[in-house]
């Protein structure tokens, strides 16, 4: 598509005569790509490679491996130094919440931001609005209804997903599969509660995956003391949103061998 694309013959409107707009365009691109072909890149004409822009931005939101499906403990989210503000609907149930279905590469990447032309309307969504509000609960302050945060994950990454889930379908295919996969009760299943305990990581990771079938990620963030905590569980799922599936690669960072599973 670059030897396509590249005409010497179009006029040589270069990079290097508009560097802040080259830094721009190419950060559209994908990591990989921009990184295996930078000397092809730099040698495109740059009306030439916002055309390229243009098409592969048709295509944009199918170029992704899989979804990582994120869930996060209340209590951990509240119990650090920033703490939290309660919904306008009051306190979330003690369990976890969605939150977000995030399209990634395999490589360890992802796209983000993917379609400004489509932002998040609440009116498309308006039937599982309630759902949401149990299941997808916002903790920001200030307090609001959660439409910002539905709003942002919708446009960070939801848009890049949107050939394969349209707005209304990717928040219900989220909602499904969280109805899937009972994280709460897998761990209690297994004695690890919610209680203030700490609790070997390995112990957390084997309760989940004996819940649900497939190996976890698991985010720790730390209370006001220091101490490693429990935060948020990735599962991943087939880039069609229907299934589980172990995960092709996970984030970086890592947990104490001992975490604290926080009250909410």
């Amino acid at each position: 598509m670059l030897a396509l694309i590249h005409c010497p013959s179009l006029p040589l409107l270069q990079y290097k005569s508009n560097p802040s707009l080259k830094v721009l365009v190419l950060n559209f691109l994908r990591p990989e790509i921009r990184e295996q072909n930078m000397k092809v890149l730099n040698s495109i004409p740059l009306h030439a490679l916002l055309v390229m822009q243009l098409f592969s931005g048709l295509a944009l939101s199918q170029d992704f491996d899989f979804f990582y499906l994120v869930q996060q403990w209340p209590g951990s989210f509240c119990d650090t130094q920033k703490s939290c503000c309660y919904p306008t609907t009051g306190k979330p149930a003690a369990d976890f919440g969605i939150h977000g279905l995030w399209p990634n590469y395999e490589s360890g990447s992802y796209p983000s931001n993917c379609d400004p032309n489509n932002p998040f309307n609440p009116s498309e969504t308006s039937d599982l609005k309630k759902s949401m509000q149990t299941n997808w609960p916002t903790l920001a302050c200030p307090s609001n209804d959660g439409t910002e945060f539905w709003s942002h994950e919708w446009e960070k990454h939801g848009t890049c997903s949107e050939s394969v889930l349209k707005q209304h379908d990717y928040f219900e295919t989220a909602l499904q599969l969280k109805a899937k996969v009972d994280l709460l009760g897998a761990l209690k299943v297994a004695g690890v509660n919610p209680d203030g305990s700490s609790y070997s990581l390995k112990d957390i990771k084997d309760a989940i995956k004996a819940g649900t079938g497939y190996t976890p990620w698991i985010q720790c963030n730390t209370d006001p003391s220091g101490n490693s905590q429990l935060y948020q569980v990735y599962l991943c799922i087939d880039k069609t949103g229907s299934d589980l599936i172990e995960c092709p690669v996970f984030p970086r960072g890592k947990c104490a061998s001992e975490i604290e599973f926080p009250s909410f």
